[in-house]
């Protein structure tokens, strides 16, 4: 009997705690939904306040048209009141992000004049007969507006200084028909601070975070990340109810980093320390495990994916299962001023481009240089390495500082130069002289620096993985190659690789027939990514999404 009673107590014990996890989850359900439709209503009633104010703008600018006795006659009462807000907190910045923000920006102006892409001839052109563009989709494109979130202070001419600095530093002028809307953020830039510990999470929410003061302050329809700040997809579409769009220029995490993790192989982002250690090896692992996982979650909230190389969008495919289709959008590189510098009659100088930055590996090129000048064939005097890049803080300047100490404990200092933070002309000036390209950063998601170099003529030495092997660098040269006819530059791995390349590139000269025929086709193969084709690959992926629609 006892027995029986301790039993049926149990049963009844486990059934109120059956009854009491489901009223807790109907709770926890009913709180969640309630929260969610009150984010959304506040939101939307931001966009409305926002449109309101867009069509009051409009009105008094038709009666303003009016008492001058200007035609008033066809002005658009709608205008700028379909709003495309763009996240991208360091929009004055002059790397290749902000030439794909910017370029993206101005394919917006010129579908809000008419611009739409023919598929047939591949150009743009007027809106006549046909497109695959709906009428809601045409509306939308005449009405645009673009918001750009940023965490630069705002000032009196901040808007034209800007456009200035884009106009002079990338050569793309936005049409003056698109209107532009700053968010100004610079009181919340310490959500962008990066953290010691679990950084990559706490970025994340940081991004977050910034994503719900930006879209408090203006409320798009659609949202577009050209940033890699994929957590802000869950504020931007669950929370807020925006469209969203995405540009990713690399997955934030991918299998390689894993892979790189469990082998414990030491790199920038993976600590010697840390990879010495099978304890703190295997938490990494499990942190990176359920990261991932949260990624591709947040990630597939996206309506529109368009990524810069194949080898992000195997990636991003695999991790945002849910995010449909993927297009590749290469990213626009200004090929159309770098191809008419000369082919012949170079320097031998070896040029490098890129921020200084410690994924960019820049010490794999001190240490190529070194072994290069090990060989009794090639002079002293015939060996110049210019380092070009930018500096984006404290971090940056210490990382050349300790390059320039690498260089004189390889004995190469008087062969290595380094040149910071210059305007694209004295860039443009080297492309011009340098005979050969570096490019040794391992899994570069692209790589614009390969293709600016291989349209201004020089033999590009680009690294064995990422963007440059899988969209690039598609035909390359190496000692073994017989036939060099069609070879578009050259792919290598370590320094030994790299060495020998340059060893034999400069052995031949400058102006040999294998150097002149890789720089030709190098020059030609560059043209698939230029500004033209990035233009056109952008408004066809819009169109043909739901983003405007």
């Amino acid at each position: 009997f006892n027995e029986q009673q301790i039993t049926m107590g149990g049963l009844l014990n486990l059934e109120r705690l059956a009854h009491f996890s489901g009223a807790t989850l109907l709770a926890a359900f009913a709180t969640a939904t309630i929260y969610l439709h009150q984010c959304r209503s506040y939101f939307n009633q931001i966009r409305q306040d926002f449109i309101a104010y867009q069509r009051q703008r409009n009105e008094n600018s038709a009666e303003s048209s009016t008492k001058k006795k200007t035609k008033g006659e066809g002005a658009n009462p709608d205008d700028n009141t379909f709003v495309i807000g763009f996240f991208h907190p360091h929009c004055s910045s002059g790397g290749g992000g902000e030439r794909v923000l910017w370029k993206a920006i101005q394919a917006l102006g010129e579908l809000k004049e008419g611009k739409l892409m023919d598929r047939r001839t591949n150009k743009s052109k007027k809106k006549s007969v046909s497109t695959s563009a709906d009428d809601d989709t045409l509306n939308h494109c005449k009405n645009l507006l673009v918001v750009i979130y940023t965490v630069d202070e705002p000032s009196a001419t901040y808007e034209k200084d800007l456009l200035t600095h884009v106009r002079e530093r990338f050569s793309i002028t936005i049409p003056k028909s698109l209107s532009l809307h700053f968010v100004h953020l610079h009181e919340e830039k310490h959500l962008l601070q990066k953290s010691k510990r679990l950084t990559m999470m706490a970025e994340s929410l940081g991004t977050m975070k910034l994503a719900w003061c930006a879209l408090s302050a203006v409320t798009p329809h659609v949202f577009f990340d050209t940033t890699g700040c994929a957590f802000t997809f869950f504020v931007a579409r669950l929370l807020a109810g925006c469209k969203v769009g995405a540009y990713v220029h690399y997955p934030t995490i991918s299998t390689d980093m894993l892979s790189l993790v469990w082998k414990r192989r030491p790199t920038y982002n993976n600590d010697a320390k840390v990879a010495a250690n099978p304890i703190v090896t295997c938490a990494k692992l499990i942190y990176y495990v359920i990261f991932a996982f949260l990624y591709g979650l947040v990630g597939s909230l996206a309506n529109l994916v368009m990524v810069n190389s194949s080898w992000t969008k195997n990636h991003i495919q695999y991790l945002w299962k849910l995010s449909g289709k993927v297009h590749v959008v290469f990213p626009p590189v200004d090929t159309k001023s770098l191809k008419v510098l000369p082919l012949a009659d170079r320097e031998n100088m070896i040029l490098s481009i890129g921020q200084f930055r410690p994924e960019k590996d820049h010490t794999l090129q001190l240490l190529s240089i070194a072994k290069l000048m090990e060989n009794d064939e090639i002079k002293k005097s015939d060996v110049k390495l210019v380092l070009i890049g930018s500096c984006r803080g404290e971090d940056d300047r210490q990382l050349v500082d300790q390059l320039q100490k690498r260089a004189r404990e390889l004995n190469i200092q008087d062969n290595v130069e380094f040149v910071l933070n210059q305007p694209y002309p004295v860039l443009k000036n080297y492309l011009g002289r340098a005979s050969i390209g570096l490019h040794t950063m391992w899994n570069e998601h692209f790589g614009i620096g390969v293709v600016e170099m291989m349209a201004a003529g020089l033999v590009t030495i680009a690294h064995e993985s990422g963007g440059p092997e899988s969209d690039i660098i598609q035909s390359p040269w190496n000692e073994r190659t017989l036939d060099y006819s069609n070879c578009t530059g050259c792919l290598a791995s370590n320094a030994e690789q790299y060495a020998a390349l340059m060893r034999r590139i400069i052995k031949d000269g400058s102006s040999s027939d294998l150097a002149m025929k890789v720089r030709e086709n190098g020059r030609k193969h560059a043209e698939q990514f230029s500004d033209e084709v990035f233009m056109n690959a952008f408004k066809g992926a819009l169109l043909s999404s739901s983003l405007l629609k």
